[in-house]
């Protein structure tokens, strides 16, 4: 039987109607930067809970989790209600493989991320091994609309901290924005206007891919990305993508 721990809110960042960032004070287990827990809430009667990444790096003595408000969902409307002092409970177990311990040694680490699955990556990117590991970090962030870019502060640390080792790029696809790309990730892939912007080409001897989203993404990511030559990979068939569905 699944264990919870009882979390309770110290600040509920609402982004804007839909994306919140929810920041709870709990003894939360340790994990790896990349994975999720689950958050659950009692709702009329039922306990209802679903997986959320960690935002927050591995040190923190907080929890974090980005997620979007899906109105007609069981639990994420609850969510996005609850404010600092309210109480959530955070599952024991943690999971997930979009951890730089399941990613293959490389030069360079792209993180290809639409929506909220850009939290994992932040995880990553405070935590500080991948700094260690690869000598440049490429962070895309694809959303519909300007107001979906979160998280600029951080990002901007993060940038400040590492110069041109790290290569931030928004991928905008409703919206006409002169610092941003226009297309898809999948497509600014195919069409080569990713490379483009960030000064690099992709290869398979130098990078390697981590890929979170929703299915549509990541099976089009996927499939741009093995026209080039690179591969999904497993422990039994060493390759150069790892990746994660968000549902």
């Amino acid at each position: 039987m699944e264990r919870w721990i009882e979390g309770t809110v110290v600040e509920n960042k609402r982004w804007n109607e839909r994306l919140c960032s929810l920041r709870v004070k709990a003894d939360a287990p340790s994990f790896e930067a990349g994975q999720f827990l689950r958050l659950g809430l009692e709702v009329n009667g039922d306990f209802i809970a679903r997986p959320y990444s960690l935002v927050n790096p591995p040190n923190s003595d907080f929890s974090e989790f980005y997620f979007n408000c899906v109105p007609e969902g069981p639990l994420s409307p609850k969510l996005h209600s609850l404010e600092a002092g309210d109480k959530v409970w955070l599952s024991q177990m943690v999971a997930g493989f979009l951890t730089l311990s399941a990613t293959p040694q490389g030069e360079r680490l792209w993180m290809l991320a639409t929506g909220t699955a850009l939290g994992p990556f932040l995880s990553i990117l405070q935590a500080g091994e991948v700094w260690h590991r690869f000598k440049t970090v490429v962070l895309v962030h694809g959303v519909r609309s300007v107001d979906e870019l979160t998280y600029l502060d951080l990002i901007d640390d993060v940038k400040a901290g590492y110069g041109d080792r790290f290569i931030p790029v928004a991928s905008i696809t409703r919206e006409k924005v002169n610092c941003a790309i226009s297309e898809r990730i999948s497509d600014a892939i195919h069409s080569g206007s990713l490379e483009q912007k960030t000064g690099l080409t992709l290869e398979n001897e130098l990078d390697r891919i981590m890929i979170c989203g929703n299915p549509g993404m990541v099976q089009g990511c996927l499939e741009a990305l093995e026209e080039k030559g690179f591969r999904r990979h497993r422990r039994r068939e060493p390759g150069h993508i790892v990746m994660e569905i968000y549902k």
